[in-house]
């Protein structure tokens, strides 16, 4: 689809240490080691506001739909100096090629967090494949130095009826939970697959009245149309899911055919955590196509989060309903509302106004900043949030993207794409933003990504007063790597970051 039958739409839709860390992160590896395995975590969010600055970076990097050689090549894990103090600082000091070429490292997560609070150590990334299905298990006890230690086959994940795994959240009781973008053939809705604390598969997650034996002809779960992400807030009782589409929907490209024929995701699924089944749904209706990244606050009493609808460039509020006189929303139900429209901006050349497609979003640990990136526009958002359902702007910062020139971001300065994933120091005073969304995506909208690569930016945070401001002695050009070109995605920090841990 060409990027103009895709703005057309967009147009339209957006007007309709802890304990592990405390001692601090040396340069000896044998001190890395040491403190990777302390048992995990912080204690609480105000924990891990306290932790030592992160000095190590890790990435996947995608050599899917790249030109040339690279594309022939496995994707693999990086690992980058973020200390500025260091003599590799803003460098790929480590790199792990995955067995498989084709994976299209996407999410990942780790096998511990606060939810598992001094009973396990955060030492193995979960990665999985989202176009292969398979699970890649990695060792980082020596972050510097990663190591594969298992790798769950997409025969094994399919056995379950489901692929594409999204999302990794590790649970209280050792067990991972992935979200699952399809059924074995790639059709929607997917749902959630369980590993066990041997990275083995150990079923679904979600139960269902008509459970059949045989997990592969498992009937659709009632209520449930497409899967995205999802964050879990047990004090509450609930986990909230989002959508975007089947993965034989995404992976052909964007079609403006397809958001007509209602082949993606519009609702959030507010599911009962205890009973594993769903509740209520809620609707966001045309102002809110594609709700992607979800974050409850990290509060664990807190009932208050937020999501972003991609498509039709909005920040939605959810929070339990406390019920009002009208009974428009009754007492312990979720609701929704929308907080933040982004407008379509007006562009010579463009046919229509170009939405600013908002893919990711990330909260401060004090749940006062909230963050988000516009792919298209080409900005990053910074807003107080201190009254979640009335965000005030504080900061934005132009790294590229269409309208990249209108914040003083020139096209020769390395930008390819615009800014997607996001992730916030555990301080919340350093902002990390990556440039991929989605192999496929990146090259119908930024085809030079193919040949160039994507970023690595590091933006400052004033988390007093508001405001951002790029880091200009920060820059890691994946264009320039050994093995050719690629896209680095989701950024994870070894002592933990802020949309890794669910406090229970």
């Amino acid at each position: 689809m060409r990027r103009r039958d895709f703005l057309a739409t967009a147009a339209v839709a957006s007007v309709a240490p802890s304990i592990l860390a405390r001692r601090g992160w040396g340069d000896s590896h044998a001190q890395h080691a040491q403190q990777h395995h302390d048992k995990t975590i912080h204690a609480t969010p105000a924990d891990a506001m306290k932790a030592p600055r992160e000095t190590l970076a890790f990435l996947p990097c995608i050599r899917v739909g790249m030109e040339g050689e690279a594309t022939k090549k496995p994707d693999y894990l990086a690992v980058v100096d973020v200390d500025p103090h260091s003599d590799s600082y803003s460098k790929v000091v480590a790199r792990l090629d995955m067995p498989h070429v084709g994976d299209e490292l996407h999410h990942y997560g780790w096998n511990a967090c606060a939810s598992c609070h001094g009973e396990r150590e955060r030492r193995y990334l979960i990665v999985p494949g989202l176009a292969s299905s398979r699970i890649h298990v990695i060792d980082v006890a020596d972050p510097r130095k990663p190591k594969l230690q298992k790798v769950v086959s997409a025969e094994e994940v399919k056995k379950t009826g489901l692929s594409a795994p999204h999302t990794v959240h590790c649970l209280s009781d050792g067990r991972l939970m992935l979200s699952m973008l399809g059924d074995a053939d790639g059709n929607a809705p997917g749902g959630f697959l369980l590993l066990d604390d041997e990275f083995n598969v150990a079923g679904r997650w979600e139960k269902n009245e008509n459970d059949a034996p045989d997990m592969r002809v498992r009937p659709p779960k009632p209520g449930m149309k497409f899967n995205y992400d999802f964050w879990y807030q047990p004090r509450h009782n609930a986990m909230i899911s989002s959508e975007w589409a089947a993965p034989n929907t995404v992976r052909q490209g964007f079609k403006v055919e397809d958001v007509k024929a209602g082949k993606y995701g519009q609702r959030l699924v507010v599911w009962n955590w205890e009973k594993q089944t769903i509740d209520h749904t809620i609707d966001l209706g045309a102002e809110g196509l594609i709700p992607l990244e979800v974050r409850f606050h990290h509060n664990p009493d807190s009932a208050h989060g937020f999501v972003g609808a991609a498509l039709s460039s909005s920040m939605w509020h959810f929070h339990k309903a406390a019920g009002d006189a009208n009974q428009s929303a009754k007492p312990g139900r979720w609701t929704a509302e929308k907080v933040i429209q982004v407008d379509p901006v007006e562009v010579e050349g463009w046919p229509f106004p170009v939405p600013g497609l908002i893919t990711d979003l990330v909260l401060s640990m004090d749940d006062r900043w909230l963050y988000f990136s516009n792919w298209l526009h080409g900005d990053i958002r910074q807003y107080d949030v201190s009254d979640p359902a009335k965000p005030k702007l504080t900061g934005q910062v132009w790294l590229g993207g269409v309208l990249g020139a209108k914040g003083g971001t020139k096209p020769d300065a390395g930008y390819v794409g615009g800014p997607q994933m996001l992730q916030l120091s555990l301080d919340g005073k350093r902002l990390y933003v990556t440039s991929s969304l989605y192999s496929v995506w990146d090259n119908q909208f930024y085809p030079d990504m193919a040949k160039r690569g994507s970023f690595l930016r590091q933006i400052d945070c004033d988390t007093t007063k508001g405001g951002l401001a790029l880091n200009e002695k920060f820059h890691v050009d994946f264009g320039q790597e050994p093995g050719g070109p690629s896209r680095a995605h989701e950024i994870r920090f070894p002592g933990g970051d802020s949309t890794s841990d669910i406090w229970v």
